[in-house]
């Protein structure tokens, strides 16, 4: 890639995107300099993500799993719509499906997931942060990763250590992720930004 391409993006939500929205945010700002978020696909709304992308004229697209007869039928329509936009990277920003091995020979090491724990701790779980403090560790985390065909695993990108207070609950606990997620997923993209120029 040369220094004057940008990188492509596509960001993959199923619920309302908070992760989603700051990195949207982000690059309208003008802090992600080599990359281009060109498609966000979404499932449900309200959709806070959704409105922002088109706010700033980014395309958007509705896919519910449901509306297919399985998962592969879905994910080939993934595959079909990302293809169709020329996106280089897929980025999983609270997305809660699995990808299967279709899609990850689609985009081979170009899916990213972000998950709320510091690998390889708590995998494989819709509730980390709940899983963190009901474990009683002290100390959990964000980690970025990107995706292969097992379950929260594969090659990490970036973590970032969150420390859990004695009186922390889930309340107390959620904003610190919501500000380091913010941090961590800009980071990974620069990370990703400077391979792709090297390359």
């Amino acid at each position: 890639m040369q220094s004057d391409q940008k990188i492509n993006w596509a960001i993959l939500i199923t619920g309302w995107g908070r992760n989603a929205r700051d990195t949207i945010e982000a690059f309208h700002k003008g802090k992600l300099k080599q990359s281009n978020i060109k498609l966000v696909i979404y499932e449900k709304e309200p959709c806070g993500a959704k409105k922002l992308a088109e706010d700033y004229g980014i395309e958007t697209l509705k896919l519910i799993k449901q509306d297919f007869s399985n998962s592969i039928s879905y994910q080939d329509k993934l595959i079909q719509e990302i293809k169709k936009k020329k996106i280089d990277y897929v980025f999983l920003l609270g997305y809660k499906y699995i990808i299967k091995e279709k899609m990850l020979n689609a985009f081979p090491n170009r899916i990213i997931n972000i998950h709320p724990s510091l690998f390889p701790s708590f995998l494989v779980t819709k509730t980390a942060i709940q899983d963190a403090l009901d474990y009683g560790v002290k100390l959990t985390g964000i980690t970025t990763h990107i995706i292969d065909n097992k379950i929260d695993e594969g090659i990490i990108l970036c973590q970032k250590g969150i420390k859990i207070r004695d009186n922390d609950t889930f309340e107390s606990l959620y904003p610190k992720f919501a500000k380091e997620g913010k941090k961590i997923i800009l980071k990974t993209i620069r990370i990703i930004e400077k391979q792709a120029i090297n390359y």
